[in-house]
C-alpha cells in the first residue's frame, strides 16, 4: 500500500529537526564533554582532514543521490506518491536560448493559464527543468508578468551539483534560482543535511536560513524509517555559499543524543565533503613513561590537493612534544612527510643490554610516496628514521623493533619487471651494533619471460645483483644469471605433469668473514663462483567425486628432483637463514629461502591434498614428506626437519564455515617419533561486531642455540569482542609468551610471561565512536617502562572531529 497525498514522513518516530523556539536545555554528556570542552573550535576538520587517520565512512556514498530524510516537526514535509529516494535528475531539457537566456521546460498533469493576470497553473506530478537543475512539486503558479515560480506541495529541488532540496513552499525566478522557502530540508550531494524553519536568498546569492540544524548522519536505518542522528549542530542562523560550497553558522551548538554539550562559535565546514581547515578533537592518555598526556592538533587545508597537521603534546611526566605532517597529491603521485621532535632525559640500550642516561634531542622522521611516470614505470620510496631505539616504544607510536627505509625503481610489462632498489633498516629493540646491520644498495633484479617455440613452454630469464655493506661487519656482493624452462601437459587421465629445467650461475665476493658472530653464515673471504643445475618432473593427479551433498577432490602429488652437488658454504648465507620445512616449501625447487644456498642432490616428495566443498562449508587439508637419496648429511642446520635421508612430515588443514568460523592448523611431526616440532593454530569465529581470535604457536625444534635465526618459541594471542545494546561492545586482546628454560637456555620464566594486555570499551554507530582502552605492558625496555596505560578516543564521523 502507498502512501497517500497527505502522509507524512513520521512513520517510525525519529527525524532530523530544526531547534525548536525558546530557551534550550544545556546538558553535559559525561566522557564526550570532557573531551570537546578542552578546546574552542573556530573551524572543523572534515572528512579525510586528519592525515594519517582513517578517513570518515560515508554511508550513504559520495556518488550517490542521498535518501531523502524524514520530515520535519511541526509541518513537516508532505509524503504523496513519489518513495523516499529519489534517482538522480534527467538531463536538464531546458536549454539556453540563442539570446543567452535560461529557458524553462515542464511537464505536468493538469495546466490552466489566465490571460488577465498572465499567470500560469500546473497541478499533480509537475516537473521544471532548466539546463542541469529540476525541481518537482505538486503545485506551480508562474507569473510571467514578475517572473515569479511559487512552487508548493512535496517541493523537490536539485541544483546542478546534485543537491536536493526539500520544502513545502518554494519562490522561485524564471531562471529556476531559489528565493524565499519555509520548513525545509537541504540534502546536500556528499551526505549532510540542514534542516531549518524557513530561508531566504541573499543579494549575494548565498541562501540564509533560520533555527537550523545539520548532520552528516543517516537520519533512516536499514528499514528506511527514519531515526535521530547520534550528532548535530544546531544554529539561530546558518549561510550556504553555493560558490565555495561552505556553510557557516553563528550561535552553534554541538548535540549528542539530543542533548547540548560545546558551544562552537564561528564555525563553518564544506557542504560538498571535501576536507575543511580547523582544529581537531583533543586526545587524553595516560602512560607509565609519560604520565598524564593531552595532545591537540589544527588541520590546514592549504590546496584541494595539499595539507597539513600540526600537533603538540603536552605530559605530566615528560618534556612536550610537537608534530606535524605534510601530504600533497600532484598529477603523477603523492607523497607524506611526518615528524615528531620533543627534548628529554632517555635510558639506550646498549650492545648487552646496559641502559645509559642521556639527554638531547628526540624525534622521528617517516616520508613515503610513489610516482607513476607512465603505465610501465614507477618509483616507490620510504625514509623512517628515529633518534634512539625506544622513542617509538616510549611515545606510544609504534612497538617495531626494526625500521625500513627503501627506494625501488621499476618497469613492469606484460613479460618482463625490472627493479632497481636500495634498503637501509634501523635497529630498535633488538640488542645488537646497529654497525652490523647492512645497507643494501644497489638491488637489481630483472626477469624476461619467453614462449619456447619448440616444445611449447615457457622460458624464464633472470638477472640479479645485489651488494651489502655494514659499517662494522661482513660486506657482500653477489651476482647471477638464471634461466628456468617449464613444460605443463594435462593427460588423457586428467593428470597435471610439469616439467622443469634450470641453470645458473653465481659470482660473489666477500670480506671480513670474521665479524659475523655465527660461523655458519660466513662463507669464505674473496671471489667465488658456483654453477647450478636442476631437473624436474611433477605430477598431480586431481580425483573428483560427491561427499555428504558436496563434492570433494582428493589430489595425490610426486615430484623428483635432481641436481648435481653444489659448493655452498665457500658462500656467504646473508638471505636464506630462517629455514623451517613446512606445507608451502614441501615442493619448492629449492627449499632454502633467498639465493645464497642451494639445495642439491636427488630427492623423491610425496604428498596429498584433499578438499570439500558443501554449501556454506569448505575443508582442505594436505600432507606429504620427501626423501633424500643420499646418506650425506644435509646442510640444513638439525632441527629443520630435512638433515636425513627421510624428511619430517608436514602438513596443513583449514576449516571456513561462511565467513562465521576459520580455523588454520599447521604442523610438523618428527619422521621417527612423530614428537610436534611445530605446532600453530590460527582461529576465528564470529561476525565482524562479535568475534574472538585465538593464536597459537610452538616451535620445538632443538635447534643449536648458536644458530641464531631458529630459536625455539612458544607463544599464544587472543582478541575479541563482544557487541551488545546494538551500538556498545567490549573488546580485549592478549599476547603471553610461554616459552620456557627447556625450549630456550637464555629464558628464566616459568613459561607463563604475558607481554601485553589490551581491554576497553566503546559506542560505535553509522556516525559516532568514542570510547576507553587500557593497556598493561609487561616488559621495560630502557626508557619504555612496563606499566598501565589509558587512552580515551572520540571521533565524529562524516565531519572529521577526529
Amino acid at each position: 500500500m502507498r502512501p497517500g497525498p497527505q502522509m507524512r514522513l513520521q512513520a517510525c518516530h525519529a527525524r532530523l529537526q530544526p531547534p525548536r523556539a525558546g530557551p534550550a536545555a544545556v546538558v553535559p554528556t559525561v566522557a564526550a564533554a570532557a573531551m570537546l570542552a578542552l578546546m574552542t573550535f573556530p573551524a572543523i576538520a572534515q572528512d579525510g582532514a586528519a592525515p594519517g587517520m582513517p578517513d570518515a565512512s560515508d554511508p550513504q556514498g559520495a556518488l550517490e543521490q542521498p535518501a531523502m530524510p524524514a520530515g520535519l516537526e511541526q509541518g513537516g514535509l508532505e509524503q504523496g506518491d513519489r518513495p523516499a529516494a529519489f534517482p538522480d535528475p534527467l538531463p536538464g531539457t531546458g536549454a539556453a536560448s540563442e539570446d543567452g537566456e535560461r529557458e524553462v521546460a515542464f511537464e505536468a498533469d493538469t495546466i490552466e493559464y489566465d490571460s488577465t493576470g498572465d499567470t500560469i497553473l500546473v497541478e499533480g506530478n509537475v516537473v521544471l527543468r532548466s539546463e542541469d537543475q529540476s525541481v518537482r512539486a505538486d503545485r506551480v503558479t508562474w507569473d510571467r508578468a514578475s517572473g515569479q515560480i511559487l512552487a508548493t506541495g512535496n517541493v523537490r529541488l536539485v541544483d546542478e551539483d546534485g543537491n536536493q532540496l526539500f520544502t513545502d513552499r518554494l519562490e522561485l525566478t524564471d531562471d529556476l534560482r531559489a528565493g524565499a522557502m519555509q520548513n525545509l530540508l537541504l540534502a546536500f550531494r556528499a551526505g549532510g543535511r540542514l534542516a531549518a524553519v524557513e530561508g531566504r536568498r541573499l543579494e549575494s546569492g548565498d541562501i540564509a536560513l533560520s533555527r537550523a540544524a545539520y548532520s552528516a548522519c543517516p537520519v533512516t536505518d536499514e528499514e528506511g524509517c527514519p531515526r535521530d542522528p547520534s550528532w548535530r549542530i544546531t544554529a539561530e542562523r546558518v549561510v550556504y555559499d553555493a560558490d565555495t560550497r561552505s556553510v557557516r553558522f553563528r550561535g552553534a551548538w554541538l548535540e549528542l543524543f539530543g542533548r547540548r554539550i560545546l558551544p562552537l562559535p564561528r564555525l563553518s565546514l564544506r557542504a560538498d565533503g571535501t576536507a575543511n581547515s580547523g582544529f581537531l578533537v583533543p586526545n587524553l592518555a595516560f602512560t607509565e613513561s609519560n604520565g598524564l598526556e593531552m595532545s591537540g592538533s589544527y588541520y590546514w587545508r592549504i590546496a584541494e590537493n595539499r595539507d597539513a597537521t600540526l600537533s603538540a603534546y603536552l605530559f605530566s611526566g615528560a618534556a612536550p612534544m610537537v608534530s606535524g605532517q605534510y601530504r600533497a597529491l600532484k598529477d603523477r603521485g603523492a607523497y607524506q612527510v611526518t615528524g615528531y621532535l620533543t627534548h628529554g632525559k632517555r635510558l639506550d640500550l646498549g650492545p648487552l643490554g646496559l641502559a645509559e642516561e642521556q639527554a638531547g634531542i628526540r624525534g622521528y622522521l617517516f616520508a613515503n610516496g610513489r610516482w607513476q611516470f607512465d603505465p610501465n614505470w614507477s618509483l616507490t620510496a620510504s625514509a623512517r628514521i628515529a633518534s634512539d631505539r625506544t622513542f617509538l616504544r616510549r611515545y606510544d607510536i609504534s612497538q617495531e623493533d626494526r625500521l625500513r627505509s627503501m627506494v625501488e625503481l621499476e618497469r613492469i610489462d606484460e613479460d618482463s619487471y625490472l627493479s632497481i632498489a636500495g634498503w637501509a633498516t634501523q635497529l630498535l629493540l633488538v640488542q645488537r651494533p646497529q654497525g652490523q646491520v647492512p645497507l643494501a644498495l644497489p638491488v637489481i633484479d630483472y626477469r624476461r619471460r619467453l614462449a619456447d617455440p619448440l616444445l611449447g613452454g615457457t622460458v624464464e630469464l633472470q638477472a640479479n645483483t645485489l651488494a651489502l655493506t655494514r659499517r662494522e661487519g661482513q660486506n657482500t656482493q653477489r651476482a647471477f644469471a638464471k634461466g628456468k624452462w617449464n613444460w605443463r601437459r594435462i593427460t588423457t587421465l586428467g593428470q597435471e605433469l610439469t616439467v622443469t629445467a634450470l641453470a645458473r650461475g653465481d659470482v660473489y665476493h666477500t670480506d671480513n668473514v670474521l665479524r659475523t658472530p655465527t660461523a655458519f653464515y660466513r662463507g669464505e673471504d674473496g671471489w667465488h663462483t658456483r654453477a647450478h643445475a636442476l631437473g624436474a618432473v611433477d605430477l598431480k593427479w586431481p580425483l573428483l567425486g560427491p561427499l555428504l551433498g558436496g563434492t570433494q577432490v582428493l589430489t595425490p602429488r610426486v615430484q623428483l628432483v635432481a641436481s648435481p652437488p653444489v659448493e655452498n658454504l665457500a658462500i656467504p648465507n646473508e638471505d636464506a637463514r630462517a629455514f623451517d620445512l613446512e606445507d608451502s616449501n614441501l615442493f619448492s625447487l629449492n627449499r632454502f629461502p633467498g639465493y645464497d644456498r642451494i639445495e642439491d642432490g636427488v630427492r623423491f616428495t610425496y604428498g596429498v591434498d584433499w578438499l570439500v566443498n558443501r554449501p556454506g562449508w569448505r575443508i582442505s587439508a594436505n600432507v606429504g614428506q620427501s626423501y633424500r637419496l643420499s646418506e650425506e648429511p644435509a646442510l640444513f642446520p638439525d632441527g629443520t626437519g630435512l638433515t636425513e635421508e627421510w624428511s619430517d612430515f608436514v602438513g596443513r588443514s583449514e576449516v571456513r564455515f561462511r565467513d562465521f568460523v576459520r580455523v588454520t592448523h599447521r604442523f610438523r611431526l618428527d619422521k621417527d617419533s612423530l614428537d610436534v616440532r611445530r605446532n600453530e593454530i590460527d582461529a576465528a569465529i564470529g561476525t565482524d561486531r562479535t568475534y574472538l581470535e585465538v593464536g597459537y604457536l610452538r616451535l620445538n625444534r632443538n635447534i643449536d642455540i648458536g644458530i641464531e635465526d631458529l630459536q625455539d618459541r612458544e607463544e599464544l594471542r587472543a582478541a575479541g569482542r563482544l557487541a551488545f545494546a546494538r551500538y556498545w561492545s567490549v573488546f580485549g586482546s592478549a599476547v603471553v609468551n610461554l616459552t620456557d628454560e627447556d625450549e630456550d637456555p637464555r629464558f628464566t620464566s616459568s613459561g607463563f610471561e604475558p607481554l601485553r594486555t589490551r581491554l576497553g570499551f566503546a559506542y560505535s554507530d553509522d556516525c559516532l565512536e568514542f570510547g576507553l582502552t587500557w593497556r598493561r605492558d609487561y616488559v621495560d625496555i630502557a626508557d619504555a617502562q612496563r606499566g598501565n596505560s589509558f587512552r580515551l578516543f572520540f571521533s565524529l564521523r562524516n565531519l572529521g572531529f577526529r
